[in-house]
């Protein structure tokens, strides 16, 4: 086994850890962290020309973005909760866009987007 595989495989086992201790609140910030965490890992997947690992990769960020959407409680959250759900449409649209024309801006956009609404979960918590 190397490093790598090594690091990778305690990364997992801590995060499956910090999963079952965690609270909602605490779980969607993971989510948050595991999208912008992959998007920066396309970015750079794009970056070395690793088509099939930057495709993998944002694939996991859309459904990293597809869990936020489905947490939402359209029924109590309102007018906010709709919005995000737009906001995450649109997220996971360039996304998809993003992949198929090879598009840095886009990433970025989305990554900045998801870094915005982040920042006003963690602000919830405090």
């Amino acid at each position: 086994m190397n490093a790598m595989t090594a690091m990778r495989q305690y990364q997992s086992v801590n995060t499956q850890a910090q999963a079952i201790e965690a609270d909602p609140h605490r779980l969607i910030q993971m989510l948050f962290e595991g999208g912008l965490t992959r998007l920066a890992q396309a970015r750079g997947a794009m970056e070395r020309e690793q088509t099939a690992l930057k495709g993998e990769l944002l694939s996991k960020a859309i459904g990293i973005v597809g869990g936020l959407r489905q947490a939402l409680d359209l029924e109590k959250g309102g007018e906010i909760a709709a919005n995000l759900d737009r906001l995450y449409e649109y997220m996971t649209t360039r996304l998809m866009e993003a992949n198929l024309k090879n598009d840095l801006a886009i990433v970025e956009e989305v990554s900045d987007l998801l870094r915005e609404v982040k920042t006003g979960w963690d602000a919830i918590a405090a």
